[in-house]
C-alpha cells in the first residue's frame, strides 16, 4: 500500500462547483487535498481548508454546506480507469480482474485516508454512505454478476450463496487497507482467487 505522507492525487473537479468562481474552486479543492495529505480527515476543518485557500468561509459554504458533503462530493468525484466488465470467460480470470482493481482502489492515498473516516461516520451521513458507494473501481453488484455467470457456467454449485461469497471476496480487501495498513503480500491476488475458489468448491481449473 501507498505510505500515508504520500499526497493524494488531484481528481478532477466536481462539475456542479464549477458554476462558483472556478479559481477559487480549484484553490479551494487543491487546498482540501493539501491539508487532508498533511493532517488527515479527523482534523480536516472548513476553516482550514478556507485558511490554506486564502478564501472566506463563506466561498466553501456556498459549495459545501457542510465537511461530510464536502468530502463526499470530492471522494465521488475521483477519475478511476478500471474494468466496466469482468467477464474473461472463467471464474478466476474474473475474480482477479476485479482484485486487481479492487487492490488499485485502495492503494490511493486519498482513497487510504478518508476509507476510516467514511466507514466510522456514514450511519450519521447519508452523504457519507453516498461517497463510500460511489468510491471508483469494482463494485459489489460487478461481483454479484462474476458469481452468478460463474453458477451458469456450472463453475460453481446452483445453490451457492451470492452474498456471502461476495464478502469472502471483498472483506479481506477491506481489513487489509483498514486494518493492517502495510503492503499486500507478493501475488495476493492470486491467492485470494484461488482462496475463494476452494471456499466456494469451483469447479474452475
Amino acid at each position: 500500500m501507498t505510505q500515508q505522507n504520500t499526497p493524494p492525487r488531484r481528481p478532477r473537479k466536481p462539475a456542479g462547483a464549477a458554476v462558483l468562481r472556478p479559481d477559487k474552486t480549484d484553490a479551494i479543492v487543491a487546498a482540501f487535498y493539501d491539508e487532508l495529505a498533511e493532517v488527515g480527515h479527523e482534523r480536516l476543518t472548513m476553516d482550514r481548508v478556507a485558511a490554506r485557500a486564502g478564501v472566506g468561509k463563506a466561498a466553501l459554504y456556498r459549495r459545501w454546506p457542510s465537511k461530510q458533503r464536502m468530502v463526499a462530493d470530492l471522494v465521488a468525484s475521483l477519475d478511476g480507469n478500471y474494468a466496466a466488465l469482468y467477464d474473461r470467460g472463467s471464474l478466476r480470470d474474473d475474480l482477479l480482474a476485479y482484485i486487481h482493481d479492487g487492490v488499485k482502489v485502495l492503494a490511493d492515498p486519498l482513497v487510504q485516508r478518508v476509507l476510516p473516516y467514511l466507514i466510522t461516520q456514514a450511519r450519521s451521513s447519508p452523504d457519507l454512505v453516498r461517497a463510500f458507494q460511489q468510491i471508483p473501481g469494482p463494485t459489489r453488484e460487478d461481483a454479484r454478476g462474476i458469481v452468478r455467470r460463474a453458477i451458469d457456467r456450472d463453475e460453481l454449485p446452483p445453490g451457492t450463496d451470492i452474498e456471502i461469497a461476495l464478502d469472502l471476496v471483498t472483506s479481506p480487501l477491506l481489513v487489509h487497507a483498514i486494518l493492517v495498513g502495510q503492503p499486500l503480500p507478493p501475488r495476493y491476488p492470486e491467492r485470494l482467487a484461488d482462496a475463494v475458489l476452494r471456499a466456494l468448491g469451483s469447479t474452475a481449473d
